[in-house]
């Protein structure tokens, strides 16, 4: 708890008759001038003190909401943090909901003082977290931030990442396991998220994993959940890390980090530049997708009715096209685009055009000729001109988010 007057009178200890008398004694010594309360980590507080929720409600009611003070309750569990002021919670009615999220990418650009695709590099470094953008060097180049990070041994790079695991999930139960085969062992549908976070009884049965599943998703918001895109239903699923920050310490930092406090940073450098160019090739779709969507609403794309962008694929997983474009999801009603994502070395060329001639018309929804094609590389295109409806790169997706 912080107070701007009086800190000196609130008690070294906790008071004998717990937060009741904490919240009397906090409320006592409060001016009369207008002030700013913080309590953070609320759900673990909760989880301690079963009875906090109403000595809080009492505290505000009787003494709190007299004075001038402004009263932030903070916490990284937004189910708990939601359940707080619902209609059965004593705090309900009292409070007013607010998700602080992490940096978009527009602004993580300006804090690293980069632009383009380092701009975009670092947002997926960062996930637009403060607490790691803040240690950028203005101007640092991604891979050289990463290169120096491995030698502190407690950058937050490696620490903010360990620390939400280990505080979402304290203990290595099957919750923290599929966490980590999405994360780490690639798991992205049901099946192999199963094999991957099984044991020697073999894979976790599916009435213990879609339970956790659905907590992960829409309870923890740790993963995110991606179906595939067309004017036809679907009962394909991808699970995917929701945080960049996360994803990337999952798949790479992680062994990094461990080869970083062995001292073998040789090592680690080799591990780190062997996976980044595949895992940020991958990593960098969804920023794709939402940038996309971000233009169509504000209606910067040839198409007026486009409201959602997504992927496809089919069960064999083969084709994936990387990006669609439709009025609606999952299930759509017309389907104004298809595109794909080249963002490792070298241009889009023909060959990927042809590739996605070739695949497009495989999307339920998909007219030739109707729907258009879009292209987004990281490094140009070499294709003819006017074979492509929309040809984005870095600094397109950037300046969406911008707009």
């Amino acid at each position: 708890m912080l107070s701007p007057a009086g800190r000196d009178l609130l008690p070294s200890q906790p008071p004998s008759g717990g937060w009741g008398d904490m919240l009397r004694i906090l409320a006592g010594v409060l001016p009369d001038t207008p002030s700013i309360v913080v309590l953070d980590e609320l759900p673990w507080i909760s989880e301690q003190d079963e009875t906090f929720d109403g000595h809080l409600q009492v505290a505000w009611d009787r003494l709190l909401s007299r004075k001038p003070v402004l009263l932030l309750l903070l916490g990284s569990d937004l189910h708990m943090m939601q359940r707080f002021t619902e209609y059965d919670r004593p705090f309900h009615g009292r409070a007013t909901n607010m998700v602080l999220g992490p940096f978009h990418l527009a602004e993580t650009a300006a804090v690293t003082g980069l632009t383009g695709a380092d701009a975009i590099d670092a947002h997926l470094i960062t996930g637009g977290l403060p607490g790691i953008c803040l240690e950028w060097s203005p101007g640092a180049r991604p891979l050289d931030f990463l290169r120096a990070e491995i030698a502190n041994k407690t950058s937050a790079l490696f620490t903010v990442p360990e620390q939400s695991v280990a505080s979402e999930f304290p203990a290595p139960d099957t919750a923290r396991r599929v966490l980590e085969a999405v994360g780490g062992a690639g798991g992205r549908t049901f099946s192999n998220i199963a094999a991957a976070a099984g044991d020697r009884g073999g894979p976790v049965s599916s009435g213990t994993l879609s339970p956790l599943l659905h907590r992960l998703v829409d309870e923890k918001r740790i993963l995110a959940v991606d179906k595939p895109l067309s004017t036809k239903p679907s009962k394909l699923t991808q699970y995917r890390i929701a945080d960049s920050d996360l994803r990337l310490y999952l798949a790479i930092l992680r062994d990094v980090q461990q080869l970083a406090l062995r001292d073998r940073t040789v090592a680690a450098r080799a591990t780190l530049d062997a996976r980044w160019s595949s895992w940020r090739g991958t990593a960098v779709e969804p920023l794709i997708r939402d940038a996309l969507a971000i233009a169509a609403g504000s209606g910067q794309l040839p198409w007026t009715d486009t409201w959602e962008v997504g992927g496809w694929w089919n069960r064999q997983a083969n084709p994936e096209i990387d990006l669609v474009g439709a009025d609606r999801a999952p299930i759509a009603s017309r389907i104004a685009f298809a595109g794909s994502v080249k963002w490792q070395a070298g241009p889009f060329d023909r060959h990927h055009l042809d590739e996605l001639r070739r695949q497009a018309p495989m999307i339920a929804g998909f007219e030739p000729g109707r729907s258009g094609l879009v292209v987004v590389s990281r490094s140009g295109v070499d294709i003819p001109a006017g074979s492509a409806d929309l040809i984005w790169g870095p600094d397109d997706i950037v300046r969406a988010w911008s707009a």
